[in-house]
């Protein structure tokens, strides 16, 4: 093999660590539809956080949802309790992925991002 196609090689298994690490759901992070979400809803001792913008949330959100942006997130965190559950919300499941990663690295034993976010809730 010549050096170029080392670096090819090289390049595209970075390309692809890349994506998985990106994409995929981490470590210790579960994952629920919103149809699971509604049954959650009822339970006292989880803590609910919609990481969307005001404005957005201020449109439409899900009673019960605290609005925790996803930029103010690291600092506002502190208001959470690091050992009762939180489920995240966002508009599509994207930012609140981020979050979710944003409080497993803070500390969070329990975490729960919502696939699909407020245009899979009905």
């Amino acid at each position: 093999m010549d050096s170029s196609t080392i670096i090819n090689i090289l390049l595209i298994l970075f390309i692809v660590w890349f994506l998985v690490q990106r994409f995929l759901p981490s470590k210790g992070i579960n994952q629920i539809t919103t149809l699971d979400l509604k049954s959650k809803l009822k339970r006292k001792r989880k803590q609910f956080i919609d990481v969307r913008t005001p404005h957005e949330f201020g449109t439409r959100h899900i009673k019960g949802f605290q609005n925790m942006p996803l930029s103010e997130l690291p600092n506002k965190s502190q208001q959470l309790s690091k050992d009762q559950e939180v489920l995240v919300i966002c508009q599509s499941g994207m930012r609140s992925m981020k979050a979710s990663k944003i409080l497993k690295k803070q500390g969070f034993k329990h975490v729960t991002n919502i696939k699909g976010g407020m245009n899979a809730w009905h």
